[in-house]
C-alpha cells in the first residue's frame, strides 16, 4: 500500500492548510493511523525550514501543549547530540548552539545522496562518519529561518582527503533545510571547476531532477542570465539553485552584476545563500581584486553562509580576526585524518612533537626515491632565460621513474584493479618547458613498445630488477595486498606501455586530462599549476616532482600524491631531491601541530576569534605569500628537551668550534666549583654548574639553521627569563658529558684533563649528507633523568609527559635545567640493525652534540620561531613574503 506523507495529513497538499483531519489516513481504503514518531518526523522537518518557534506556533492548532513539548524536546535533544558527534569538538563563536537535529528519514536532497553513496560502496562506517561531520557544519550554521544572518565558518581537511564529498553533503544538507542560492568557488583553474560541476552535477544533480536549476555546466563558466534563472529563484517552492564559478575576476563580476539590480529590488534579498570557497586559502585572502569580490557576494543578501574549505588554512588562520574580512568568526572545524589517507606524516614521516617520544612510526614508508640536485638543471631550466629552446634530459632518475609507473601499473591489473592508472610529472611551471617533454616521453614509450615486443634481454631484465627492488622496501604484505611477481606482470606490460598517453595539462593545452571516457586512462601527465590545487589525478601511482616553491600552502598542494590508494598502497612512489623531501617532512610536522593547536583550543571552548594558531617557521620556507596579521608568537621549553640532529660534516671550522665551546663550558664550570662526578664509562656529571656558564656556552655554540628548537638565541632567552622570575629558576645546572669507553687515542675527546673521555657513535641517516648530515636522534629516554636517581629501566617505561613530571615533582631538581654533551666519533659505522637505513658518518673532525632538558611546564612562554594571527590587535612589522609562487592564473578567461 502507498505510504501517504504525514505532513499531507497534517497540513493538506501545502503546509499552511489545516484541513485534514489530525489522524485520519487520506489515501483511499487505508487503514493507517500515524504514529508519533511519523509527526515528530513532520515537526522537525518544519523546524529546520520555518524555525521552531514558528512550528510550536503551528502545531498548537492541532496538538496539545504535553505533546508539542515532547517534540520540542526531542528536537533539542537531537540538535545537542550533533555537538558531540563526529568530530569530537568545534571551535564555535561564544552563544553558538546547535540548532539542526540531523537528517531526515525524507529528506529529499541528502537522502538520495547518502543512497548514490552506498551503491558506490561506501561501507556504513564511513557514510555515517560523513553524515556526523556535514550535520555539525550545518548545525553551527545559522538558522536560514532567521530574518538575518551571517556564517563565515572555516573546515579544515587534509590535501586529497574528501573534502569535496564532505561539501557536497553540505550542500545536500543546506538545501533540505531551505538554502535557495549555493554557489561554489571552485579554485582559480577551468579543470578542477568543470571537475567539480561534473562531481555535483553526477552526485546531485542527478539524484533529484527536479529539485535544481544550474546557473552553469561542465563546459560553461558563469555567463549572464535569462529571465528563466530569476523566476526560478523568486518563485516560491523547494527548488535550489546551483552556480558552481571560478574564483576569477570576471566571471564573478558578471555574477555580482546579474544579482544586484534584483536583490536591490527586492527579489533576491530574502534568499538563504550558500557560498562554498573550495581552496579557501587561494585568491580568497588578502587579494586586491577577488577578495573584494567574494564580500561584495556576501553583502547582496541578509541571509548568508560563508563557508571556507582548505587542508592549507596558513593564510585563513593568519587573516585579522577584528577587519570584517573573510576570518572564520563563527566556527572552525578541523576534520580528523580518514582511515586509508595518505598525508604527509605517513610518505615523508614528521618530527617529535612537544610531549612526544621519537620512533620509527614517526618515518614514513620508504616511498621517496632521490633526484640528486647535480642533475635538477637538466629537468627544467635554471633561470627563466633560459626556458627558450630547453630540452629535458630523460635522466636515470626520470627513465627509472617511468619504468616504475608501468610496472606498478601492471601490478594492479594483476591484482583485478582495472581503475585509472596515472603519472605526474611536475618540472616547472612554464609552459614551454612542458611542450618540451612531450617528445621525449613518446620516444622513451615507443623505445619500451619495441623492446618488449622483441624481448630485449637488458631491458626486461632491468625491469625484473627494478621491480623486485622496490617490492621490498614496500612489502605488499605491509597494507594486506598481494605480492605480484615479475613474471605475472610482464604479461601485461606491452598492452599498457601502448596504451600510455603523454598529456600536457596546462592553461595553454587542449589535450588536458579527461577520465570521462568509457575505458581506464592511463596517462604520464605534464604540468605545473593546473595540477597542483584540487584537480584529483585519479590512479595516481607516481610522482616526479622537482618544481621549486617558497611557501608551505603552494607545496602542499602540489602534492597530489596525498589521497587514497585503495588495493595499491604499496605501490605509490615519488621522485623529488632531497631538499624537497626535507621540505615536506618540515610540512607533516606543521600540519601535525596546527592541528594539536586546533585541538587544544577545543578542549578550553575558545572562541575563534581568540584563537591563535601557531604556524612553526622554516628557515627558507615562507609559511605563505599572504601573511595577514602574522606576529611572532610564542612557545615555552618548560617541561621540553631540544637536541641536536642536524650539523655540516664537512666544515671543519664549525665542528672545532663546538668542540672549543664545549671545553670552555667544562674548564670553567669545575674551575669555579662544580663538583665532579664520574660515573665511569665515559659518563662524567658536573654539578651545581652557575648559570653563567651555560649561557657563555649559548654564545659560542653553533646550530644548523634548520634546528630552530635549538636556536641558542631563543633559549637562552628563555634562560633569563626564568632567572628573573620569582621564584627563580634555571640559575644551577648539571652538565652531563654523554661519553663512552675510550676504544683507542683516536676515539678520545679531552674537555679538560679531568674529563677525558671515549667518543660515541651516531651514525647518519642513508639521504643525509654533504650540506648537512642527519642523525636524528641523539639522547635516549633515560638520559633526560641522568642526573637523577633513576633505573634506567625505569627511565624507559615512562612515558614524556612521565619524564617530566619526575623532575618536576623532585625537590633537587624541579628548578635546575640539564645540559648533555655527546662527543660523536667522526667515523661513526651504522647498527648492524640499520645498515639499510644509515650510512657512516663522515664528518672531518669529531663532532659535540648537545641537548637541554628543562624543567616546568608549556604555561611559561619565550619567543620561538612560529607566527600566528595578532589576536590582540596590535600592529605587525613582518617581512614581505614573495607571491610570485602563488601567483593567479587567469587562463585567458576561459572558453
Amino acid at each position: 500500500m502507498e505510504r501517504t506523507d504525514p505532513g499531507a495529513v497534517l497540513f493538506g497538499k501545502h503546509p499552511e492548510s489545516l484541513e485534514s483531519p489530525k489522524y485520519a489516513c487520506v489515501s483511499v481504503g487505508c487503514p493507517r493511523v500515524w504514529s508519533v514518531d511519523d509527526f515528530f518526523d513532520v515537526f522537525a522537518a518544519q523546524a529546520q525550514r520555518n524555525g521552531l518557534e514558528q512550528t510550536v506556533l503551528k502545531f498548537q492548532k492541532r496538538f496539545n501543549p504535553d505533546e508539542i513539548e515532547g517534540y520540542v524536546r526531542e528536537f533539542q535533544r537531537r540538535a545537542e547530540s550533533v555537538r558531540v558527534g563526529y568530530p569530537p569538538k568545534i571551535l564555535a563563536a561564544p552563544g553558538m548552539k546547535p540548532w539542526y537535529p540531523g537528517p531526515l528519514a525524507d529528506d529529499p536532497y541528502w537522502v538520495p545522496y547518502a543512497e548514490f553513496l552506498r551503491q558506490d560502496g561506501w561501507p556504513t562506517d564511513r557514510l555515517e562518519v560523513l553524515d556526523e561531520a556535514s550535520s555539525k557544519i550545518i548545525a553551527y550554521t545559522n538558522d536560514p529561518s532567521h530574518a538575518t544572518f551571517l556564517t563565515k565558518g572555516l573546515v579544515v581537511g587534509h590535501v586529497q582527503s574528501g573534502k569535496t564529498t564532505n561539501y557536497t553533503a553540505v550542500i545536500a544538507k543546506a538545501a533540505d533545510v531551505g538554502y535557495r542560492l549555493i554557489i561554489v568557488l571552485s579554485g582559480i583553474h577551468n579543470g578542477l571547476r568543470r571537475q567539480t560541476q561534473e562531481r555535483l552535477a553526477e552526485q546531485l544533480l542527478a539524484r533529484k531532477d527536479d529539485g535544481w536549476f544550474t546557473l552553469t555546466s561542465a563546459e560553461a563558466d558563469f555567463e549572464e542570465q535569462n529571465s528563466k534563472a530569476a523566476a526560478y529563484l523568486h518563485q516560491s517552492g523547494t527548488g535550489v539553485t546551483l552556480c558552481v564559478v571560478k574564483k576569477n575576476h570576471k566571471r564573478l563580476q558578471r555574477l555580482i552584476e546579474w544579482l544586484r539590480p534584483a536583490v536591490k529590488a527586492g527579489t533576491f534579498a530574502d534568499l538563504p545563500v550558500l557560498i562554498i570557497d573550495d581552496e579557501a586559502d587561494q585568491a580568497s585572502v588578502d587579494t586586491p581584486i577577488i577578495n573584494p569580490q567574494i564580500r561584495q557576494l556576501l553583502d547582496l543578501f541578509d541571509k548568508r553562509t560563508y563557508l571556507g574549505y582548505t587542508a592549507t588554512p596558513f593564510a585563513n588562520v593568519l587573516i585579522d580576526p577584528s577587519a570584517g574580512d573573510l576570518y572564520p568568526e563563527t566556527f572552525i572545524l578541523s576534520l580528523p585524518q580518514p582511515d586509508g589517507y595518505f598525508g604527509a606524516e605517513k610518505i615523508f614521516g614528521r618530527e617529535a612533537v612537544e610531549g612526544e617520544a621519537t620512533g620509527s612510526d614517526l618515518d614514513g614508508h620508504d616511498m621517496i626515491r632521490i633526484v640528486p640536485t647535480a642533475t635538477v638543471d637538466r629537468l627544467r631550466p635554471r633561470r627563466r632565460a633560459d626556458t627558450a629552446g630547453f630540452v629535458p634530459t630523460m635522466t636515470d632518475e626520470l627513465t627509472a621513474a617511468v619504468h616504475y609507473f608501468w610496472l606498478a601499473t601492471a601490478a594492479r591489473r594483476c591484482r583485478g584493479d582495472h581503475e585509472h592508472s596515472t603519472m605526474l610529472v611536475h618540472p616547472s611551471m612554464q609552459t614551454v618547458v612542458h611542450e618540451a617533454y612531450r617528445e621525449p616521453l613518446e620516444q622513451m614509450r615507443q623505445a619500451m613498445v619495441d623492446a618488449l615486443e622483441q624481448d630485449d634481454e637488458d631491458v626486461v631484465g632491468g625491469l625484473r630488477q627494478q621491480w623486485e627492488e622496490e617490492s621490498r622496501k614496500v612489502p605488499a604484505a605491509q597494507f594486506g595486498n598481494r605480492f605480484v611477481p615479475f613474471d605475472e606482470l610482464r604479461e601485461h606490460l606491452p598492452g599498457i606501455v601502448a596504451q600510455t598517453d603523454v598529456v600536457l595539462d596546462n592553461h595553454r593545452s587542449r589535450d588536458r586530462l579527461d577520465y570521462s571516457g568509457p575505458e581506464p586512462v592511463v596517462a604520464i601527465a605534464v604540468g605545473g599549476n593546473t595540477l597542483s590545487r584540487g584537480l584529483t589525478l585519479e590512479g595516481l601511482v607516481v610522482s616526479f616532482f622537482v618544481r621549486s616553491a617558497r611557501t608551505y600552502d603552494t607545496l602542499l598542494q602540489m602534492g597530489r600524491w596525498f589521497g587514497f590508494r585503495p588495493g595499491y598502497e604499496d605501490l605509490p612512489r615519488i621522485w623529488m631531491t632531497q631538499q624537497l623531501k626535507e621540505y615536506f617532512r618540515h610540512l607533516a610536522t606543521v600540519e601535525h601541530e596546527i592541528r594539536l593547536d586546533i585541538r587544544r583550543y577545543e578542549e578550553d571552548d575558545i572562541p575563534p576569534g581568540e584563537v591563535g594558531v601557531r604556524i612553526r617557521t622554516h628557515p627558507v620556507l615562507n609559511v605563505t605569500a599572504k601573511m595577514g596579521r602574522a606576529r611572532t608568537a610564542y612557545a615555552s621549553y618548560g617541561g621540553r628537551r631540544v637536541q641536536t640532529r642536524y650539523f655540516p660534516e664537512d666544515e671543519r671550522e664549525w665542528l672545532a668550534g663546538n668542540l672549543r665551546a664545549a671545553r670552555t663550558l667544562v674548564g670553567d664550570a669545575l674551575r669555579d666549583g662544580a663538583a665532579l662526578d664520574d660515573r665511569g664509562s665515559g659518563e662524567v656529571l658536573l654539578r651545581d654548574v652557575d648559570v653563567r656558564h651555560v649561557l657563555h656556552f649559548l654564545d659560542s655554540y653553533r646550530v644548523h639553521e634548520d634546528s630552530p628548537d635549538l636556536e641558542p638565541r631563543l633559549i637562552r632567552a628563555y634562560i633569563e627569563t626564568e632567572n628573573r622570575r620569582s621564584p627563580q629558576s634555571l640559575l644551577s645546572w648539571t652538565v652531563a658529558v654523554m661519553g663512552g669507553p675510550a676504544a683507542d687515542a683516536r676515539h678520545v675527546v679531552e674537555l679538560d684533563e679531568r674529563v677525558r673521555v671515549g667518543t660515541i657513535n651516531r651514525s647518519k641517516l642513508k639521504d643525509s649528507g654533504g650540506v648537512k648530515a642527519d642523525i636524528k636522534t641523539l639522547m635516549t629516554k633515560e638520559h633526560r633523568v641522568v642526573d637523577m636517581d633513576v633505573p634506567a629501566a625505569e627511565a624507559r617505561r615512562r612515558s614524556e609527559a612521565g619524564l617530566v613530571a619526575l623532575r618536576n615533582d623532585h625537590p633537587d631538581f624541579h628548578d635546575r635545567g640539564l645540559l648533555l654533551l655527546y662527543p660523536i666519533a667522526k667515523d661513526s659505522p651504522p647498527d648492524e640493525a640499520n645498515r639499510d637505513t644509515r650510512r657512516p658518518l663522515q664528518a672531518v673532525e669529531h663532532v659535540v652534540g648537545a641537548a637541554f632538558v628543562f624543567p616546568g611546564n608549556s604555561k611559561d612562554t619565550v619567543p620561538n620561531r612560529y607566527v600566528q594571527v595578532g589576536v590582540d590587535h596590535q600592529a605587525v612589522d613582518d617581512a614581505e613574503y614573495d607571491d610570485q609562487a602563488n601567483a593567479l592564473d587567469d587562463e585567458a578567461d576561459d572558453a
